[in-house]
């Protein structure tokens, strides 16, 4: 394994992060243990949940991911041997049932005390926001179109003074960031700047081979403002493993399930991954791994959160940080994007 260390801190974590959201849907309890014990014993020492996880989110399996993470702790023993991620769950109705009142104090306040009952432990090594609580493109959106009637008003120096209780607390150590644009992410960093409040260290976005938009604005302000990007969905939900492509998937792949999860399912984005299909074949390498590589080598990432249903996926993308991309295959990568570029932004 690769180790790296969270921006600013003396924090060191796995390149590849362990991530969960299949768990308590697509996963059983024990499947997820059965996880756990792989990836640690393969050197993952970062794990990444949410509060709204497992996904498709609803009422009757809320949370149930931070659960099984904690009897696995309270089983093995192992909490000092994970650096542990969660998030609290921004507002919409697409959360509806777990609260309506976004980043307010009394909401992050119940969010982590639950949290931390759940995942049975006493602190949070990293606390996300799940995504903006503004109207903004996030979640495939393309493009910006401002909404001048948005109720929404600037907290961002509110929110940073909450979290600082809470960290002062000792329930959390460090706070990021998800699903953010450039402007929100500096908006968090001149506010801890100016007022010495906590200071964003991570930002977890989508990037894979077929939504790189984090190369833009985002890619400068990660490099000049050294905060870290914490990826998901490289695997763009199972597409880039190439199953869909070549009629492989199971009936409990994820788009077969949850047909509505399209965003990497376009014309455009399935052109685009039999082309890098057919480069990773041409190497010598299966499509999920040239796909994971090119994630775990970008020069503005943290750690890459995979995920997996079943552990001999979760053993070849944990494999993938032993893959070195040769210049002839990044330039073959960059010419599809050139001709294909963002096809799931």
């Amino acid at each position: 394994m690769k180790y790296t260390t969270l921006p600013n801190t003396d924090i060191k974590v796995s390149k590849i992060c362990l991530g969960t959201m299949t768990w308590g849907n697509q996963n059983s309890q024990e499947e997820g243990f059965a996880q756990m014990d792989s990836a640690l014993d393969k050197g993952v020492n970062f794990f990444d949940v949410a509060e709204l996880y497992p996904v498709p989110a609803n009422a009757e399996t809320y949370a149930d991911t931070e659960r099984i993470i904690g009897n696995w702790f309270t089983k093995t023993g192992h909490r000092d041997k994970v650096v542990l991620a969660t998030k609290i769950a921004g507002p919409g109705n697409y959360t509806a049932h777990i609260r309506t009142t976004g980043y307010s104090k009394d909401a992050l306040n119940e969010a982590v005390n639950n949290s931390l009952k759940r995942l049975q432990t006493d602190y949070i090594d990293l606390y996300q926001l799940h995504w903006p609580e503004r109207e903004t493109n996030y979640f495939g959106t393309r493009d910006y179109k401002h909404n001048p009637n948005d109720k929404w008003e600037d907290n961002f120096n509110e929110i940073l003074h909450n979290l600082d209780e809470i960290i002062k607390s000792g329930k959390i150590r460090h706070v990021g960031i998800s699903n953010e644009g450039a402007w929100g992410t500096m908006r968090y960093l001149q506010e801890s700047k100016v007022h010495n409040l906590p200071r964003m260290i991570t930002i977890q976005n989508a990037y894979s081979l077929l939504c790189r938009p984090f190369e833009g604005d985002l890619a400068e302000v990660a490099h000049r403002e050294n905060i870290g990007l914490l990826a998901y969905s490289p695997m763009a939900c199972g597409v880039l493993s190439g199953k869909y492509i070549k009629g492989t998937a199971s009936a409990n792949a994820r788009l077969k399930l949850f047909p509505r999860f399209n965003r990497y399912s376009s014309a455009t984005a399935t052109e685009a991954t039999k082309r890098y299909l057919k480069i990773a074949e041409d190497n010598g390498m299966s499509l999920a791994q040239m796909s994971l590589a090119f994630v775990n080598e970008r020069p503005f990432l943290t750690s890459n959160i995979i995920g997996a249903t079943s552990l001999k996926q979760l053993e070849e993308n944990i494999d993938s940080i032993n893959i070195s991309l040769s210049k002839d295959v990044m330039d073959a990568i960059n010419n599809v994007h050139a001709e294909i570029p963002n096809p799931a932004t």
